[in-house]
């Protein structure tokens, strides 16, 4: 990226509904000096982020031409960065760096990706690397109650809660397919929005309590100051060699206090806004890093700051294609 550049083009993978993300990265760019293009790759033209930039018609992820279709949109549209959103994109955005290296993305290794995709290889990935996490059950008498979690599920699609032996044998069948865990039902649950350069410096560790959920996605959260949280997510970026924006989710035993890490997604939460507003300005970490310039700014994040979110319309007019 050329030293000085004043327009920042930034092509989001995913991003339909991250407005208020892309809004703030306009923001820090404008407090950096820099003008930010806002497209997004999309599959459809109609939605939220069209109201802060431009729509581009995409593959699926799994398209086998993807990789030459991203190269032509950051060529066309003269893309510095990608910024993937939602798990699929996360290796798309390595694999075209690692390919093409025309735009930047901050995103862990894609092998780690793979790991971090799949909850049987991560939770081992875990113990390995001396983390707590739920006790896993491996074979023998199970102990309930257990949650099963489909091994690629993602926004808690798919997740049962298993009370008893008939639960259990109803998936025994398919059980490859799931990670078991101890199932805690008197807890908490928290995520932490951590930025890691590409060097290996960590900018932000900014733990908050997930209030209330909707859909997999957190719609109410609060920056909380806890220091096992803030610990425990600084060696697990340090053992497993997270790098870029990653979202760590934690949930704690009421009945024991015991901490443990659940799973690692190597991108932006939909909550992440929440530590924005709290001080964690990892728009200005993804743009000063991007830019090839060491992050100057705030690394305070306060606690008590909560967000709650709501619907908005974006209002498109289609009568061209519904008659």
């Amino acid at each position: 990226m050329a030293e000085g550049k004043k327009r920042i083009n930034i092509l989001f993978l995913g991003g339909a509904k991250r407005v208020s993300f892309g809004r703030k990265l306009i923001e820090a760019g404008n407090r950096m000096g820099l003008e930010i293009g806002i497209y997004s790759y999309e599959l459809e033209a109609e939605v939220p982020v069209a109201l802060i930039g431009g729509i581009i018609i995409g593959r699926r992820w799994g398209a086998p031409d993807i990789l030459d279709h991203i190269h032509q949109i950051v060529g066309a549209y003269h893309i510095d960065v990608l910024l993937p959103f939602v798990d699929g994109a996360i290796s798309i955005a390595g694999a075209y760096v690692a390919t093409y290296g025309d735009a930047w993305s901050p995103v862990v290794r894609p092998g780690l990706a793979e790991t971090l995709f799949d909850k049987v290889l991560s939770a081992c990935a875990f113990e390995s690397a001396g983390l707590k996490i739920p006790t896993t059950y491996r074979g023998g008498k199970p102990v309930f109650p257990l949650i099963a979690k489909p091994r690629r599920g993602s926004a808690s699609k798919g997740i049962e809660v298993l009370n008893g032996i008939s639960d259990f044998r109803r998936l025994q069948n398919v059980s490859d397919e799931y990670l078991l865990q101890t199932y805690y039902p008197k807890r908490e649950e928290y995520t932490v929005d951590c930025y890691i350069t590409q060097k290996g410096e960590t900018l932000c560790v900014s733990p908050r309590r997930r209030l209330e959920v909707v859909g997999g996605e957190v719609s109410r959260t609060v920056t909380v100051d806890d220091q096992d949280i803030f610990e425990s997510s600084r060696q697990a970026v340090e053992r497993l060699g997270l790098r870029g924006a990653v979202t760590l989710q934690y949930l704690r035993d009421l009945e024991s206090g015991r901490l443990m890490l659940m799973e690692i997604n190597p991108r932006l939460g939909g909550g992440v806004v929440c530590s924005v507003h709290a001080g964690a300005d990892i728009p200005a970490m993804i743009l000063a890093e991007a830019c090839g310039q060491p992050y100057d700014g705030s690394r305070e994040v306060r606690s008590g700051v909560m967000i709650c979110r709501y619907f908005e319309e974006a209002v498109f007019d289609v009568k061209k294609n519904f008659h």
